[in-house]
Protein backbone atom coordinates (compact mmCIF):
# COMPACT_ATOMS: atom_id res chain seq x y z
CA UNK A 1 0.00 0.00 0.00
CA UNK A 2 3.12 2.32 0.82
CA UNK A 3 3.52 2.57 -2.99
CA UNK A 4 -0.22 3.38 -3.80
CA UNK A 5 0.26 6.13 -1.68
CA UNK A 6 3.04 7.88 -2.84
CA UNK A 7 2.47 7.29 -6.11
CA UNK A 8 -1.24 8.60 -6.00
CA UNK A 9 -0.06 11.74 -3.93
CA UNK A 10 2.68 12.30 -6.66
CA UNK A 11 0.45 12.21 -9.22
CA UNK A 12 -2.34 14.11 -7.79
CA UNK A 13 0.83 16.79 -6.78
CA UNK A 14 1.57 16.78 -10.52
CA UNK A 15 -2.58 17.36 -11.41
CA UNK A 16 -2.74 20.13 -8.66
CA UNK A 17 0.39 22.22 -10.52
CA UNK A 18 -0.57 21.68 -14.11
CA UNK A 19 -4.25 22.49 -13.24
CA UNK A 20 -3.19 25.74 -11.27
CA UNK A 21 -1.09 26.54 -13.78
CA UNK A 22 -3.90 25.77 -17.03
CA UNK A 23 -6.08 27.87 -14.60
CA UNK A 24 -4.20 30.79 -14.38
CA UNK A 25 -2.88 30.64 -18.11
CA UNK A 26 -5.01 28.57 -19.81
CA UNK A 27 -8.53 29.77 -18.76
CA UNK A 28 -8.45 33.01 -17.00
CA UNK A 29 -10.52 34.58 -19.65
CA UNK A 30 -12.66 31.32 -19.58
CA UNK A 31 -14.14 31.72 -16.80
CA UNK A 32 -18.20 33.39 -16.88
CA UNK A 33 -18.33 34.37 -13.27
CA UNK A 34 -15.37 35.21 -10.80
CA UNK A 35 -17.42 32.25 -9.00
CA UNK A 36 -16.09 29.56 -11.54
CA UNK A 37 -12.50 30.94 -11.14
CA UNK A 38 -12.95 30.70 -7.59
CA UNK A 39 -13.91 26.74 -7.79
CA UNK A 40 -11.40 25.84 -9.58
CA UNK A 41 -8.98 27.73 -7.47
CA UNK A 42 -10.72 25.83 -4.78
CA UNK A 43 -10.35 22.41 -6.53
CA UNK A 44 -6.75 22.58 -7.29
CA UNK A 45 -5.84 24.11 -3.71
CA UNK A 46 -7.65 21.21 -2.50
CA UNK A 47 -6.08 18.29 -4.66
CA UNK A 48 -2.97 19.94 -3.84
CA UNK A 49 -3.62 19.35 -0.29
CA UNK A 50 -4.75 15.88 0.10
CA UNK A 51 -1.53 15.07 -2.41
CA UNK A 52 0.39 16.37 0.47
CA UNK A 53 -1.69 14.08 2.91
CA UNK A 54 -1.34 11.09 0.64
CA UNK A 55 2.28 11.09 0.71
CA UNK A 56 2.39 11.49 4.51
CA UNK A 57 -0.28 8.28 4.53
CA UNK A 58 2.62 6.41 2.54
CA UNK A 59 5.62 7.48 4.51
CA UNK A 60 4.08 6.71 7.54
CA UNK A 61 3.24 3.10 6.29
CA UNK A 62 6.24 2.51 5.86
CA UNK A 63 7.43 2.88 9.66
CA UNK A 64 7.91 -0.12 11.37
CA UNK A 65 6.28 2.13 14.27
CA UNK A 66 2.84 1.87 11.72
CA UNK A 67 3.07 -1.94 12.29
CA UNK A 68 -0.37 -0.92 14.53
CA UNK A 69 -1.80 1.63 12.32
CA UNK A 70 -1.77 -0.27 9.26
CA UNK A 71 -4.88 -0.89 8.63
CA UNK A 72 -6.19 2.91 9.42
CA UNK A 73 -3.68 4.42 7.60
CA UNK A 74 -5.04 2.27 4.32
CA UNK A 75 -8.38 3.86 5.18
CA UNK A 76 -7.03 7.08 5.55
CA UNK A 77 -5.46 6.82 2.24
CA UNK A 78 -8.55 5.50 0.53
CA UNK A 79 -10.33 8.13 2.15
CA UNK A 80 -8.41 10.99 0.64
CA UNK A 81 -7.79 9.50 -2.26
CA UNK A 82 -11.51 8.91 -2.96
CA UNK A 83 -12.22 12.26 -1.48
CA UNK A 84 -9.75 14.37 -3.27
CA UNK A 85 -11.14 12.94 -7.23
CA UNK A 86 -14.92 13.80 -5.98
CA UNK A 87 -14.31 16.70 -4.71
CA UNK A 88 -11.34 18.23 -6.55
CA UNK A 89 -12.75 16.22 -9.48
CA UNK A 90 -15.96 16.95 -9.67
CA UNK A 91 -15.73 21.20 -8.11
CA UNK A 92 -13.17 21.39 -11.49
CA UNK A 93 -15.99 19.87 -13.69
CA UNK A 94 -18.72 21.87 -12.23
CA UNK A 95 -16.18 25.16 -13.09
CA UNK A 96 -15.77 24.01 -16.31
CA UNK A 97 -19.29 23.35 -17.33
CA UNK A 98 -21.23 25.51 -15.06
CA UNK A 99 -24.06 22.18 -14.61
CA UNK A 100 -25.73 21.99 -11.24
CA UNK A 101 -25.39 18.54 -10.82
CA UNK A 102 -21.81 18.12 -10.06
CA UNK A 103 -21.60 20.50 -8.04
CA UNK A 104 -24.18 17.93 -5.73
CA UNK A 105 -21.02 15.33 -5.37
CA UNK A 106 -18.41 17.54 -3.64
CA UNK A 107 -20.19 17.75 -0.49
CA UNK A 108 -19.65 14.22 -0.45
CA UNK A 109 -15.76 14.30 -1.25
CA UNK A 110 -15.58 16.85 1.17
CA UNK A 111 -17.08 14.90 3.96
CA UNK A 112 -14.77 11.45 2.96
CA UNK A 113 -11.79 13.55 3.22
CA UNK A 114 -12.72 14.92 6.71
CA UNK A 115 -12.79 11.55 8.00
CA UNK A 116 -9.70 10.36 6.59
CA UNK A 117 -8.10 13.60 8.85
CA UNK A 118 -9.98 11.27 11.63
CA UNK A 119 -8.53 8.19 10.57
CA UNK A 120 -5.23 9.52 10.25
CA UNK A 121 -5.59 11.21 13.85
CA UNK A 122 -6.30 7.54 15.33
CA UNK A 123 -3.38 6.18 13.01
CA UNK A 124 -1.07 8.28 14.61
CA UNK A 125 -2.44 7.81 17.96
CA UNK A 126 -2.22 3.86 17.59
CA UNK A 127 1.40 3.92 16.05
CA UNK A 128 3.83 2.30 18.49
CA UNK A 129 6.74 5.02 19.19
CA UNK A 130 7.83 3.79 22.36
CA UNK A 131 10.74 2.36 20.29
CA UNK A 132 12.21 5.72 18.85
CA UNK A 133 11.37 7.31 22.03
CA UNK A 134 13.42 4.26 23.99
CA UNK A 135 16.07 4.39 21.93
CA UNK A 136 16.68 8.05 21.81
CA UNK A 137 16.79 8.29 26.05
CA UNK A 138 19.08 5.26 25.67
CA UNK A 139 21.59 7.98 23.36
CA UNK A 140 21.46 10.36 26.51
Amino acid sequence: MTRLWLMSGSLLGFVAVAAGSFGAHGLKDFFATPVRAVNWETAVRYCLFHSLALLIVGLFSALPQAATARNQLALAGWLFLIGTLLFSGFLAAHSLTGVGILAAVVPVGGLLLLIGWVILSVAGFQMDFRSVNDASDATR
